[in-house]
Formats: C-alpha cells, sequence, structure tokens
C-alpha cells in the first residue's frame, strides 16, 4: 500500500535581496575542489515580510567542485528597516554548463534561466519582532550580476 502524501508545503514571496559582492579570494586547490571566497558588501533588501540593507562584513565561502559545481555557504547580517539585526546562514549551489559558468566567473551578464543557482535559508533574530525569523526555513532562487548577487526568497510554510 502506498502511503498518502500530505498536502505539499507552499512557498511564500518573503523578500528579494540584493547584496553587493567583492571579488572573489581563492584559497587554492583543496582536497575537495578549489576553496575560495566572496566578501559581502551592503544591499537592499526589500519585500513584503522583511525590509532593511544588508550589514557589509558578510562572507560567500565557496568550493568549486571537480564536477563545475559552486557549492555555496553564505554568512551576513540584515538591518531591518526597524533597527533589528538579523542574521542569515545560506547554503546551496550553482551550476550550469562550462561556458555558462565561464561567462559568469568573467562578470558577464546571463540569462538566470540559463543557470540553477539556489540555496536554502536560515535566520536568527534577537528582537521580539522578528522571533518568528528564528523558526522559519526560506528557499531562494538567484541570480549572480558582475558586481552583485540577487536572490529572490521565499518562505517554505
Amino acid at each position: 500500500m502506498t502511503p498518502t502524501l500530505p498536502p505539499a508545503p507552499l512557498l511564500l514571496p518573503m523578500t528579494r535581496i540584493r547584496c553587493d559582492v567583492e571579488d572573489v579570494v581563492s584559497l587554492g586547490a583543496a582536497p575537495y575542489g578549489e576553496r575560495r571566497f566572496v566578501p559581502l558588501g551592503g544591499g537592499i533588501v526589500e519585500g513584503p515580510e522583511l525590509n532593511g540593507h544588508i550589514v557589509t562584513g558578510g562572507v560567500d565561502w565557496q568550493m568549486q567542485r571537480a564536477d563545475g559545481v559552486l557549492d555555496i555557504a553564505a554568512h551576513y547580517v540584515i538591518r531591518t528597516d526597524d533597527g533589528a539585526l538579523v542574521e542569515v546562514t545560506s547554503t546551496g549551489m550553482r551550476h550550469a554548463e562550462a561556458d555558462v559558468m565561464h561567462q559568469l566567473a568573467r562578470g558577464e551578464a546571463v540569462p538566470r534561466e540559463r543557470y540553477y543557482f539556489r540555496t536554502v535559508m536560515r535566520f536568527q533574530a534577537g528582537a521580539s519582532r522578528w522571533a518568528h525569523l528564528n523558526r522559519t526555513i526560506a528557499i531562494a532562487s538567484g541570480a549572480r550580476e558582475a558586481r552583485r548577487v540577487v536572490l529572490d526568497v521565499y518562505r517554505l510554510t
């Protein structure tokens, strides 16, 4: 007998993050691929559930795997419009055909439909107004621009 599954979770629009990025810093070849990081600058957070800006100083740790997939682990802080601080941890991946990945690495504009860029996001907030984020998992669909990452973030119900 096949079990009956409950209804699928919904994705509800939460916010759009536009985060400025610095140059990639490579640590070189490591046992699992090229280890590197990208310093995160400021940025804007706008949406139906979360508004504010990115606090300068976050980092996006990356592993360029031998199979062409870029593993991503970003850690940064959002200062909400009311002044609260929200910690964000985001893990995911970006991949595409090799020529598309090279175009993105050179900072060329590539339509987001030509590559896969997804992350899972968790939050930590101390301010009571934002405590609900401590119990939220979000999924983001991303786009890489020359000096910016754009994440369309959806709360998973």
